[in-house]
């Protein structure tokens, strides 16, 4: 009993050994971890919109990869916001899947926070994980080509204040463009992004460059947005503009080299940092500021914009193709009237757009999808050309972000699609498609129907305006049915020529029977007349006044 006891403190003792040592060898943290906590939060995100139970299953996950990254975090703050933020994530998968993704960006900010903390710390002892701790910091901030190589390149040589100077500018420009993509307007959208800028700006907090920015600043914004204070929301985003401006400019220009010295880590016990609190969680910061990073400040250079590091010959946006994704689902269900399913792909395609990264995020076409992607996700009755107007303006975004020529086609399609669609495009089609028979029974009442040759006129118009009647009958009956939660009368739209490739030769069929008949009654009326063939010899103009329209020669 006594050996058994005296086993298990020394266990005990042996694993406290083992924890202090691994906190207090600077930057120590499982990047393992780390990894597969960050994974884990963002297939949560990803499996949302297909399954809550998957989702609540990378959760789990989550929770059991924090459970591993926790002792090798310094600041527990920051592992006590981690776990309230895991926590908050599970409660909005009752809700909606914007509202997880919000949690989830917050999540992921106070993650590089305690990332970029303890890797400034731990570089400057050149740990043996050195390699992997800055590829992870350059996954992680989104740093590619030479300015990844950059950044490796001054960890290598020890000058730790222009790591931070890389890390803060490229945190500051996912600030600027999260914000920029924010409207003042109670969307799913603009909760996302703004999610986002408070997550990026957990990161860079302590900054010397921030200025008067702070991160209650962003709270308070999240706050006005879900209450709906657009008056409030409009002034908080103007502030937070302005203050991500003045800070990017800060940050225009890189440190003066110093010599290179090893960096003094943090204490075991971290510093305060300010924890974002979210709307309705309760959670607050502890409103403290922590410790500035490492080297000298920034120069102050007022009025440089900042240079904005790319990705050399990229041809795709990241997060581009998750958007493609969730539109040729919504696309593939639109085209059988399948409003339900289309209208949450098209929310899914919203949110995976508010996480696609820069260059994309930084042009006018992008905007104006994210715009056009907010109307459709609740419009009734979506068809296949909405759609495809939305695939063509996220081309036109990735052309824009390319630096190529735009598609002034695909921007008419897509505004098209934004006013002529829904009940706008059923209702005025209905009146189009009733409106045909008017100039069929005039037709009728003034040539009558005894002339086979007017019969056939008639049948050939008829055919040529049923497409037109199939849009607007069954086009509105289908969007009655879409509104009443879909079922059989949903499925009339499918009826319409213009749903998808399949009516086609319906249409083309159509097309030569009426073609067919008008022509055979036209030259059956010629040749009544004696416009055509040798009647035209026999008969003279009086013999033709006295033919009657509805009679056969």
């Amino acid at each position: 009993m006594t050996r058994g006891v005296t086993g298990a403190r020394l266990r005990r003792s042996g694993l406290a050994w083992v924890t202090a040592a691994l906190m207090g060898a600077a930057g120590a943290q499982n990047l393992t971890a780390y990894s597969a906590l960050a994974g884990s939060l963002e297939g949560a995100v990803q499996m949302r919109a297909q399954s809550a139970e998957q989702a609540l299953n990378r959760l789990d996950a989550a929770g059991q990869a924090l459970d591993e990254l926790a002792p090798t975090l310094r600041n527990q703050q920051i592992v006590s916001g981690l776990r309230d933020a895991l926590g908050r994530s599970r409660a909005a998968l009752a809700r909606t899947p914007a509202e997880l993704e919000a949690q989830v960006q917050l999540a992921r900010g106070l993650m590089r926070k305690a990332l970029y903390d303890q890797s400034l710390a731990a570089l400057g002892a050149q740990p043996a994980n050195a390699s992997s701790q800055l590829m992870l910091l350059t996954r992680e901030f989104g740093l590619t080509g030479d300015a990844a190589s950059a950044l490796n390149a001054d960890a290598k040589a020890g000058r730790l204040e222009r790591v931070a100077w890389r890390l803060q500018r490229a945190a500051v420009q996912k600030v600027s463009a999260a914000l920029q993509a924010t409207q003042a307007r109670q969307t799913t959208g603009s909760y996302v992004n703004l999610a986002r800028a408070t997550g990026w700006f957990t990161v860079v907090q302590d900054s010397a460059s921030a200025g008067d920015l702070k991160l209650s600043q962003f709270g308070d914004a999240l706050r006005q947005l879900t209450s709906g204070d657009t008056a409030g929301l409009t002034s908080s985003l103007g502030t937070l503009r302005r203050g991500t401006q003045v800070f990017a400019q800060t940050l225009a220009q890189p440190p003066a080299l110093t010599p290179a010295r090893p960096a003094t880590g943090t204490p075991a016990g971290g510093t305060p940092v300010t924890t974002p609190a979210t709307p309705g969680s309760g959670a607050q910061g502890s409103g403290a500021q922590g410790s500035g990073t490492p080297g000298s400040a920034p120069a102050t250079i007022p009025g440089t914009a900042p240079a904005t590091p790319g990705a050399p010959g990229a041809t795709r946006a990241p997060g581009a193709e998750a958007v493609y994704a969730a539109l040729g689902r919504a696309l593939a269900a639109s085209g059988h009237a399948d409003g339900v399913t289309a209208r949450a792909a098209l929310q899914d395609a919203s949110t995976q757009l508010a996480r696609a990264g820069t260059p994309l995020r930084d042009t006018a076409e992008y905007l104006t999808l994210q715009r056009a992607l907010e109307g459709a996700q609740n419009r009734a009755a979506p068809r296949p050309s909405d759609v495809q107007a939305l695939i063509a303006g996220l081309a036109n975004a990735e052309r824009a972000a390319r630096g190529e020529a735009v598609s002034a086609l695909d921007r008419a399609s897509l505004g098209t699609a934004g006013w002529f669609s829904g009940w706008v495009r059923a209702l005025i089609f209905l009146l189009l498609g009733v409106g045909v028979a008017a100039p069929l029974y005039l037709l009728n009442l003034a040539f009558g129907g005894r002339n086979v040759y007017w019969r056939a006129i008639t049948a050939g118009l008829v055919l040529l305006l049923l497409p037109l009647f199939l849009e607007g009958v069954f086009g509105f009956l289908g969007a009655l049915g879409d509104a009443l939660g879909g079922g059989a009368l949903a499925g009339l739209t499918n009826v319409t020529l213009s749903q998808g490739a399949y009516a086609l030769p319906v249409w083309a069929l159509l097309a030569l029977g009426a073609l067919g008949l008008l022509a055979f009654g036209f030259r059956g009326l010629c040749l009544q007349f004696g416009l055509l063939g040798d009647q035209g010899s026999t008969h003279t103009t009086a013999q033709h006044t006295v033919i009657d329209w509805d009679e056969d020669v």
